[in-house]
């Protein structure tokens, strides 16, 4: 197998997940202290992913994890990280006849200003244009199967893998702490909105069940815990473990959209496009309730979540503390 972005905080998990189950890994990553804390050195590949497109390696499944996510950047960026990218990765896997490419997506394609439960594989809206996030997610997809169509790649399998925490998340819970401890988390509608997350466990084991299983011609698969629980109690959850007390800050959807509107159109013009404090994207993330309908996974990955949400966040809390 190969595994790209092993260097990161999915592909980190990914790699030990497949070598427990006997698979030889080659892990692909630009930061080489990072493979090396999951792979041997005959078995690293440093660089980014144009530098793939000349490589040999003797793989049969490529699993596609590295991308470039962030709910605010230029458009430029991300093409040339998740489109351009996930194009030199069809370039490796033809040159080396790989029988199959399994896609890391993301339900960020789902992303609306409104509430959406049990959302289904097929219930995108292909011109979304949120972010250049999601748009580069919906154009990497785009390729993939027009890859597969073509003849270009043999075997293709998408997942989709909803809000990922666990040891080594980067971005889901530290944002929402930083932002708890700066000025208290937004919480709109009392935070009764419905939030679906992940145990980046068992993404990883998705991942390997998609090597072997599922519609080969383009399958698509959402994955989260199958354990959608309110905003509000799951930050009280986690912030109860880490021996905090929660402050949240009420906010109005409407407001907040407004002003996350207006702070997106300030700083796309400011030199060096900051962050805004606030995006649509998030908004539409933590204000408004978004499930998973997984039972196709279910049904033809044979994927069932072996890592609780609670077990996580245990874990998650475990670790934050012990850093602090």
């Amino acid at each position: 197998m190969l595994v790209t972005g092993a260097s990161g905080f999915l592909g980190g998990h990914v790699v030990p997940e497949l070598r427990r189950h006997g698979y030889e890994v080659f892990a692909a990553g630009r930061d080489e202290a990072a493979l090396a804390r999951v792979a041997d050195e005959p078995h690293r590949v440093v660089g980014d992913l144009a530098s793939l497109r000349a490589r040999h390696l003797p793989v049969d499944a490529v699993i596609h994890c590295a991308a470039l996510s962030t709910p605010w950047g230029a458009w430029k960026d991300f093409h040339e990280a998740n489109v351009a990218g996930t194009g030199h990765v069809v370039a490796f896997a033809r040159r080396n006849h790989v029988r199959r490419l399994v896609h890391v997506s993301s339900p960020s394609v789902y992303a609306a200003k409104r509430d959406r439960l049990d959302i289904r594989e097929p219930e995108v809206d292909r011109t979304n244009r949120l972010n250049g996030y999601i748009r580069s997610k919906i154009a990497a997809e785009d390729l993939l199967l027009e890859a597969r169509d073509s003849g270009e790649i043999g075997e293709l399998v998408i997942i989709r893998p909803r809000g990922l925490i666990g040891v080594g998340d980067t971005s889901l819970i530290p944002r929402l702490l930083d932002v708890h401890a700066r000025v208290g988390v937004p919480l709109f509608g009392q935070g009764e909105n419905l939030i679906d997350v992940t145990a980046v466990e068992n993404v990883a084991s998705a991942l390997r069940l998609a090597i072997t299983r599922g519609d080969a011609a383009g399958g698509v698969y959402n994955i989260s815990n199958g354990d959608p629980r309110r905003f509000r109690d799951l930050l009280t959850t986690l912030l109860t473990l880490l021996g905090e007390k929660p402050r949240f800050r009420p906010l109005d959807r409407r407001l907040a959209w407004a002003l996350a509107s207006a702070m997106e159109g300030v700083c796309a013009v400011l030199p060096g496009r900051p962050e805004p404090p606030l995006t649509r994207y998030t908004l539409s993330t933590i204000a408004f309730s978004q499930t998973l309908d997984i039972s196709r996974a279910r049904a033809e990955l044979g994927y069932r979540p072996e890592v609780s949400l609670d077990d996580a966040l245990l874990a998650v809390a475990a670790h934050l503390k012990a850093d602090a």
